[in-house]
């Protein structure tokens, strides 16, 4: 009963369990929490976020325990379990996948948790990224040059996502260097 940790899997799940990492919380303020610091990052309903934490609590990720309040119903606060905190773990060991998607969701919700917590680790974090981005443009490139020449189509298709990730490399580089950390840039190759 596990909730995939593979490359792509694009759910805000990993950002809530991350807020939990640091403490309980009640959803309401989980919601807040995430609005406030990746709202721009992950769009997500308060509605929304319930229904995953839920579901979260089904796989056994997150407990909740009831706070009793005076003329109100009781409110849940959520835990995260060490099952919970092992899914989480082994999801910011994992590379993030390489679209434009997955890099601005995932990439940088592994970001935000690796500076909160292991800020030692950014360098690492980007460096993953950029080889990660660097090995799909190489297999785009591939596929393109191989393509038959009647499917301009794919070739069209294949030719803006390899330039789409040539700027992720430039837009990665950028991000490294407002960390202020000392890392000689890597070199910029656009064609």
């Amino acid at each position: 009963m596990s909730i995939s940790t593979k490359k792509g899997h694009l759910s805000p799940e990993f950002a809530l369990l991350g807020f939990l990492y640091d403490g309980p919380m009640h959803g309401y303020e989980l919601h807040r929490k995430l609005v406030t610091d990746l709202g721009h990052v992950w769009h997500l309903r308060q509605s929304e976020a319930y229904a995953i934490l839920k579901r979260l609590e089904n796989h056994g990720y997150l407990s909740n325990q009831p706070v009793q309040q005076e003329k109100l119903p009781p409110r849940q606060l959520l835990q995260i379990t060490p099952a919970g905190r092992s899914h989480f773990t082994a999801w910011m060991e994992t590379p993030s996948g390489s679209s434009i998607r997955a890099i601005r969701m995932e990439f940088l919700t592994r970001l935000y948790f690796t500076d909160r917590s292991e800020p030692a680790n950014i360098e690492q974090i980007f460096n993953a990224q950029y080889t990660e981005t660097e090995k799909q443009i190489e297999r785009l490139t591939n596929t393109l040059q191989n393509l038959p020449s009647e499917q301009i189509f794919n070739q069209m298709s294949l030719e803006m996502r390899v330039r789409q990730l040539k700027l992720v490399l430039n837009w990665l580089e950028d991000c490294r260097t407002s960390f202020n950390r000392e890392t000689p840039p890597r070199p910029k190759e656009i064609k």
